[in-house]
């Protein structure tokens, strides 16, 4: 009887996630050289989308849980000047000086977080989550016309998802706690954002990708849906009234993307049917303070 020939077994470089890249980076602020951590295609398998348009991946049996928001930044290994690789290379020059400035600052308040750190290894969980409360930090260094304070919100966010995982697999290291004040700043973030951009200041139209995620820019109606969402999630409790003026905000804002009409490419279903629920939840809250004010 002749058997079957056995399945060659796959190549390193077949099971690994990721890859170095060839080109190297040079650091703007520190003059570092480095070379980039790359995540290879193929490797993953979408699942849900969340209510914060978070998308979730369904491990793979060759691979593992992949987590692609933690290759998205350049980070020098140097300095721990942190960016989205659109802005990382050629911050303007004063940008740079308050970058050098802030080196030490910038390291330790990483460390306090999330310790233990090295940005020369290949990354994991603690240095994704890291890498975005870095780039926060070195945002507030540039310049109105590179919008930063969304860029910001959008790190706050995505340092908050990664915190999640973090919880999930570390619990009682108080990465939930983490997650909850990264989710509470990229509220304020969100919101101060769109109050820019409405003056005039800080315009989103001039970002390219508004995320919030890797898998799909769900554009300026992206980010007031999740002005939305952040302010009846984690909004603050302390006033009523505030909140209630901000959650008919938020609700006037949501109505009017439903009277925008057909679905397109910067208003795809999925964000529709995300905010149509996001308007039922306001206003299911309205509607019960509104009750129990009658009462």
């Amino acid at each position: 009887m002749v058997r079957p020939a056995a399945k060659p077994e796959k190549d390193d470089k077949e099971k690994k996630v990721t890859f170095v890249a060839k080109e190297s980076t040079r650091c703007p602020v520190c003059d570092a050289v480095f070379k980039r951590e790359e995540l290879f295609s193929g490797r993953l398998n979408a699942g849900d989308l969340t209510d914060e348009l978070h998308r979730t991946y369904i491990p793979m049996q060759a691979y593992g849980e992949v987590h692609p928001l933690v290759y998205e930044l350049s980070v020098c290994p140097s300095c721990w000047y942190a960016a989205f690789k659109s802005d990382f290379a050629e911050p303007p020059q004063k940008t740079r000086e308050a970058l050098q400035d802030g080196i030490s600052a910038r390291v330790e308040a990483a460390q306090r977080l999330f310790e233990p750190l090295d940005f020369s290894s290949a990354r994991d969980l603690l240095s994704g989550a890291a890498s975005y409360y870095l780039a926060m930090l070195s945002y507030e260094r540039f310049p109105k016309d590179y919008a930063p304070v969304v860029k910001q919100g959008l790190c706050s966010l995505r340092a908050a998802w990664l915190c999640a995982e973090l919880e999930r697999h570390r619990p009682g290291e108080n990465f939930g706690y983490s997650g909850e004040i990264f989710h509470r700043k990229a509220r304020f973030l969100y919101r101060h954002a769109v109050d820019l951009d409405q003056k005039g200041t800080q315009q989103l139209a001039q970002v390219k990708w508004l995320g919030p995620d890797t898998d799909k820019n769900y554009g300026y109606e992206g980010v007031l849906y999740l002005k939305g969402v952040l302010e009846l999630k984690y909004g603050q409790r302390g006033d009523a009234a505030k909140r209630l003026e901000a959650l008919e905000s938020s609700k006037r804002a949501i109505a009017k993307m439903f009277g925008l009409g057909k679905r397109s490419k910067s208003k795809p279903g999925p964000l529709l049917d995300k905010a149509r629920d996001l308007y039922d939840r306001i206003k299911a809250e309205l509607d019960q303070d509104d009750d129990e004010a009658d009462d």
